[in-house]
């Protein structure tokens, strides 16, 4: 079965990353912005691969200021691993699939 990204907002933000009992990796990402669809595609396979395991999530920082400021997102794509609400890793720029899946494992 295919994992799906959850596409967060400001309101969703707080409840799926602070309330998870599992790693959530947030994609801060925005339509118009060229790496952050390259990035899509890896993304979308990392969640395919953690379906039970882990949250794999998405925000677009055009329509979810709040949180791109609160984690002050200066560059996109940024891509934030959580674990207990606290953040664990930051990537800033493309990452490869490789470097978020194996900061992923050591979380579990």
């Amino acid at each position: 079965m295919a994992g799906s990204v959850i596409e967060l907002n400001d309101a969703a933000f707080d409840e799926t990353v602070h309330g998870s009992d599992v790693p959530v990796l947030v994609d801060f990402w925005a339509p118009w912005c060229g790496p952050c669809k390259m990035m899509a595609p890896i993304i979308q396979e990392i969640a395919d691969e953690y379906t039970d395991k882990a949250k794999i999530c998405k925000l677009n920082t055009d329509e979810a200021r709040d949180s791109a400021m609160e984690f002050g997102i200066s560059a996109i794509p940024t891509i934030i691993l959580f674990k207990g609400g606290q953040v664990q890793k930051k990537w800033v720029g493309l990452a490869s699939k490789k470097d978020l899946s194996a900061a992923i494992e050591e979380l579990l």
